[in-house]
Protein backbone atom coordinates (compact mmCIF):
# COMPACT_ATOMS: atom_id res chain seq x y z
CA UNK A 1 0.00 0.00 0.00
CA UNK A 2 2.39 2.05 1.00
CA UNK A 3 4.55 1.56 -2.45
CA UNK A 4 1.02 2.53 -4.24
CA UNK A 5 0.96 6.12 -2.28
CA UNK A 6 4.60 6.55 -3.15
CA UNK A 7 3.86 6.14 -6.69
CA UNK A 8 0.90 8.12 -7.14
CA UNK A 9 2.74 11.52 -5.12
CA UNK A 10 5.84 10.79 -7.96
CA UNK A 11 3.68 10.53 -10.80
CA UNK A 12 1.66 13.82 -9.39
CA UNK A 13 5.03 15.58 -8.42
CA UNK A 14 6.26 14.31 -12.04
CA UNK A 15 2.70 15.75 -13.97
CA UNK A 16 3.12 19.30 -11.78
CA UNK A 17 6.81 19.64 -13.21
CA UNK A 18 6.09 18.25 -16.98
CA UNK A 19 3.04 20.84 -16.75
CA UNK A 20 5.32 23.84 -15.02
CA UNK A 21 7.82 23.57 -17.95
CA UNK A 22 4.94 23.69 -20.32
CA UNK A 23 3.32 26.59 -18.63
CA UNK A 24 6.97 27.92 -19.05
CA UNK A 25 7.06 27.23 -22.53
CA UNK A 26 3.61 28.98 -23.87
CA UNK A 27 4.85 31.78 -21.86
CA UNK A 28 7.84 32.37 -24.01
CA UNK A 29 5.89 31.22 -27.11
CA UNK A 30 3.16 33.94 -25.99
CA UNK A 31 6.33 36.68 -25.47
CA UNK A 32 7.18 36.16 -28.80
CA UNK A 33 4.14 36.43 -30.41
CA UNK A 34 3.26 32.70 -31.53
CA UNK A 35 -0.62 32.79 -29.61
CA UNK A 36 -1.41 30.18 -31.49
CA UNK A 37 1.14 27.79 -29.99
CA UNK A 38 1.02 29.80 -26.60
CA UNK A 39 -2.65 28.74 -26.91
CA UNK A 40 -2.01 25.14 -27.52
CA UNK A 41 0.11 24.51 -24.72
CA UNK A 42 -2.24 26.00 -22.45
CA UNK A 43 -5.26 23.85 -23.14
CA UNK A 44 -2.64 20.97 -23.20
CA UNK A 45 -2.20 21.55 -19.53
CA UNK A 46 -6.25 21.91 -19.01
CA UNK A 47 -6.38 18.63 -20.53
CA UNK A 48 -3.94 17.20 -18.21
CA UNK A 49 -6.89 18.34 -15.34
CA UNK A 50 -4.79 21.05 -13.77
CA UNK A 51 -6.20 24.76 -13.97
CA UNK A 52 -5.50 27.97 -12.56
CA UNK A 53 -6.67 31.53 -12.24
CA UNK A 54 -3.17 32.56 -14.07
CA UNK A 55 -3.63 29.61 -16.70
CA UNK A 56 -7.14 30.70 -17.91
CA UNK A 57 -6.11 34.54 -17.69
CA UNK A 58 -2.88 33.70 -19.85
CA UNK A 59 -4.58 31.84 -22.01
CA UNK A 60 -7.19 34.46 -22.15
CA UNK A 61 -4.79 36.87 -23.16
CA UNK A 62 -3.55 35.02 -26.09
CA UNK A 63 -6.92 34.43 -27.49
CA UNK A 64 -7.36 38.30 -27.20
CA UNK A 65 -4.27 38.96 -28.91
CA UNK A 66 -6.17 37.28 -32.01
CA UNK A 67 -9.34 38.64 -31.52
CA UNK A 68 -10.96 35.38 -30.58
CA UNK A 69 -13.84 37.37 -28.78
CA UNK A 70 -15.93 34.39 -26.87
CA UNK A 71 -12.82 32.17 -26.14
CA UNK A 72 -11.08 35.48 -24.60
CA UNK A 73 -14.23 36.33 -22.27
CA UNK A 74 -14.70 33.08 -21.82
CA UNK A 75 -10.89 32.27 -20.40
CA UNK A 76 -11.25 35.57 -18.31
CA UNK A 77 -14.46 34.55 -16.66
CA UNK A 78 -12.68 31.37 -15.72
CA UNK A 79 -9.87 33.33 -14.38
CA UNK A 80 -12.31 35.91 -12.22
CA UNK A 81 -14.59 32.30 -10.48
CA UNK A 82 -10.98 31.37 -9.33
CA UNK A 83 -9.90 34.51 -8.66
CA UNK A 84 -12.53 37.40 -8.31
CA UNK A 85 -10.31 39.88 -6.67
CA UNK A 86 -7.78 40.37 -9.47
CA UNK A 87 -7.57 43.86 -10.53
CA UNK A 88 -5.68 42.83 -13.78
CA UNK A 89 -8.84 40.22 -14.79
CA UNK A 90 -11.26 42.52 -14.52
CA UNK A 91 -10.08 45.07 -16.52
CA UNK A 92 -8.93 42.90 -19.22
CA UNK A 93 -12.29 40.94 -19.19
CA UNK A 94 -13.49 44.80 -19.54
CA UNK A 95 -11.31 45.18 -23.00
CA UNK A 96 -12.53 41.79 -24.03
CA UNK A 97 -15.96 42.72 -23.65
CA UNK A 98 -15.99 46.33 -25.63
CA UNK A 99 -15.06 43.96 -28.63
CA UNK A 100 -18.40 42.00 -28.71
CA UNK A 101 -21.11 43.48 -30.75
CA UNK A 102 -23.80 43.37 -28.14
CA UNK A 103 -24.10 45.98 -25.51
CA UNK A 104 -26.31 44.55 -22.57
CA UNK A 105 -27.16 47.25 -20.09
CA UNK A 106 -27.28 45.37 -16.40
CA UNK A 107 -30.34 46.57 -14.39
CA UNK A 108 -28.97 48.32 -11.38
CA UNK A 109 -28.86 47.07 -7.61
CA UNK A 110 -29.64 48.96 -4.95
CA UNK A 111 -26.66 50.13 -3.24
CA UNK A 112 -26.65 48.18 -0.63
CA UNK A 113 -27.18 44.79 -1.96
CA UNK A 114 -24.78 46.32 -4.84
CA UNK A 115 -22.02 46.74 -1.72
CA UNK A 116 -23.14 43.29 -0.29
CA UNK A 117 -22.58 41.79 -3.11
CA UNK A 118 -19.44 43.66 -4.00
CA UNK A 119 -18.07 42.63 -0.89
CA UNK A 120 -18.83 38.78 -1.01
CA UNK A 121 -17.40 38.62 -4.55
CA UNK A 122 -14.24 40.28 -3.48
CA UNK A 123 -12.79 36.48 -2.56
CA UNK A 124 -13.94 33.20 -3.15
CA UNK A 125 -16.05 30.66 -0.88
CA UNK A 126 -12.53 28.79 0.18
CA UNK A 127 -11.32 32.04 1.21
CA UNK A 128 -14.29 33.80 3.19
CA UNK A 129 -14.20 29.87 4.85
CA UNK A 130 -10.46 30.33 5.70
CA UNK A 131 -10.91 34.24 6.93
CA UNK A 132 -13.76 32.32 9.28
CA UNK A 133 -11.07 29.78 10.80
CA UNK A 134 -8.36 32.63 11.47
CA UNK A 135 -11.19 35.07 12.75
CA UNK A 136 -12.58 32.11 15.18
CA UNK A 137 -8.97 31.47 16.30
CA UNK A 138 -8.13 34.82 16.88
CA UNK A 139 -11.52 34.70 19.08
CA UNK A 140 -10.28 31.66 21.15
CA UNK A 141 -7.19 33.02 22.01
CA UNK A 142 -8.34 36.94 23.26
CA UNK A 143 -11.01 35.27 24.71
CA UNK A 144 -8.46 33.32 26.77
CA UNK A 145 -6.25 36.57 27.83
CA UNK A 146 -9.42 37.96 29.30
CA UNK A 147 -10.23 34.67 31.13
CA UNK A 148 -6.68 35.02 32.58
CA UNK A 149 -5.88 38.89 32.43
CA UNK A 150 -6.23 40.28 36.22
CA UNK A 151 -6.70 43.98 35.39
CA UNK A 152 -9.92 45.31 34.77
CA UNK A 153 -9.33 47.70 32.12
CA UNK A 154 -7.43 44.91 30.18
CA UNK A 155 -10.05 42.11 30.66
CA UNK A 156 -12.82 44.36 29.13
CA UNK A 157 -10.62 45.62 26.24
CA UNK A 158 -9.73 41.25 25.11
CA UNK A 159 -13.30 40.62 25.85
CA UNK A 160 -14.31 43.58 23.78
CA UNK A 161 -11.81 41.90 20.40
CA UNK A 162 -12.82 38.55 21.06
CA UNK A 163 -16.82 39.43 20.61
CA UNK A 164 -15.40 41.54 17.37
CA UNK A 165 -13.63 38.63 16.22
CA UNK A 166 -16.46 35.97 16.91
CA UNK A 167 -18.58 37.91 14.82
CA UNK A 168 -16.45 38.43 11.88
CA UNK A 169 -15.58 35.00 12.04
CA UNK A 170 -19.83 34.01 11.73
CA UNK A 171 -19.63 37.21 8.80
CA UNK A 172 -16.63 35.33 7.06
CA UNK A 173 -18.81 32.14 7.36
CA UNK A 174 -21.54 33.27 5.92
CA UNK A 175 -20.14 34.86 3.47
CA UNK A 176 -18.80 31.57 2.28
CA UNK A 177 -21.78 30.15 2.17
CA UNK A 178 -23.38 32.82 0.53
CA UNK A 179 -20.73 32.99 -2.25
CA UNK A 180 -21.22 29.35 -2.44
CA UNK A 181 -25.05 29.27 -3.15
CA UNK A 182 -24.43 31.84 -5.58
CA UNK A 183 -21.72 29.74 -7.51
CA UNK A 184 -24.83 26.99 -7.79
CA UNK A 185 -27.88 29.07 -8.02
CA UNK A 186 -26.21 31.39 -10.58
CA UNK A 187 -24.90 29.52 -13.60
CA UNK A 188 -23.63 31.41 -16.36
CA UNK A 189 -22.48 30.56 -20.00
CA UNK A 190 -20.68 32.90 -22.80
CA UNK A 191 -22.16 32.30 -26.73
CA UNK A 192 -19.67 31.44 -28.51
CA UNK A 193 -21.79 31.04 -31.90
CA UNK A 194 -21.12 34.30 -34.10
CA UNK A 195 -24.86 34.35 -33.93
CA UNK A 196 -27.45 33.53 -32.22
CA UNK A 197 -31.67 33.21 -32.01
CA UNK A 198 -32.87 33.65 -28.98
CA UNK A 199 -36.88 32.47 -28.99
CA UNK A 200 -39.59 32.35 -26.41
CA UNK A 201 -39.79 28.69 -26.48
CA UNK A 202 -37.57 25.88 -26.66
CA UNK A 203 -38.34 25.00 -29.96
CA UNK A 204 -37.41 26.19 -33.92
CA UNK A 205 -41.70 27.11 -34.32
CA UNK A 206 -41.37 29.52 -31.08
CA UNK A 207 -40.67 33.32 -32.21
CA UNK A 208 -37.94 34.70 -32.31
CA UNK A 209 -37.21 36.83 -28.86
CA UNK A 210 -33.74 38.67 -29.79
CA UNK A 211 -30.58 37.85 -31.41
CA UNK A 212 -27.32 37.54 -29.71
CA UNK A 213 -23.70 37.76 -30.76
CA UNK A 214 -20.57 36.02 -29.59
CA UNK A 215 -18.69 36.99 -26.16
CA UNK A 216 -22.23 37.40 -24.62
CA UNK A 217 -22.46 36.77 -20.48
CA UNK A 218 -26.17 34.93 -19.73
CA UNK A 219 -27.24 32.99 -16.91
CA UNK A 220 -28.45 30.04 -17.45
CA UNK A 221 -32.26 29.54 -15.58
CA UNK A 222 -33.13 26.17 -17.23
CA UNK A 223 -32.37 22.77 -19.32
CA UNK A 224 -34.80 21.61 -21.62
CA UNK A 225 -33.40 18.72 -23.94
CA UNK A 226 -31.03 21.00 -26.67
CA UNK A 227 -32.57 24.56 -25.19
CA UNK A 228 -31.34 26.17 -22.25
CA UNK A 229 -33.03 29.43 -21.21
CA UNK A 230 -31.21 32.30 -20.38
CA UNK A 231 -31.09 35.69 -18.71
CA UNK A 232 -29.52 38.56 -20.01
CA UNK A 233 -27.66 41.43 -17.55
CA UNK A 234 -30.88 43.44 -18.29
CA UNK A 235 -33.11 40.67 -17.27
CA UNK A 236 -34.47 39.79 -20.90
CA UNK A 237 -34.81 36.21 -21.41
CA UNK A 238 -35.63 33.57 -23.98
CA UNK A 239 -34.32 30.07 -24.78
CA UNK A 240 -31.00 29.53 -27.28
CA UNK A 241 -29.70 26.08 -28.16
CA UNK A 242 -26.95 24.22 -26.41
CA UNK A 243 -24.86 23.84 -28.73
CA UNK A 244 -24.55 28.12 -29.31
CA UNK A 245 -22.74 28.38 -25.74
CA UNK A 246 -20.50 27.16 -23.44
CA UNK A 247 -20.93 27.11 -19.93
CA UNK A 248 -18.68 28.55 -17.29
Amino acid sequence: MKKIVFLLILLSASLFAQNDEIFQQANDAYAQGNYEEAINKYNQILESGEASAALYYNLGNAHYKLNHIAESIYNYEKALLRDPGDEDIKNNIEFARNMAIDDIQEVDQTGFSQSVDKLISTFTANSWAVLGIVFCAFFAAFFLSYYFMQKPLLKRIFFGISIVMVLCGFLSIYFAYSQEEIRENNQYAIVFSEEAQVRNEPSLRGDEAFLLHEGTKARVLEDYQEWVKIELANGNQGWIGKDNIRRL
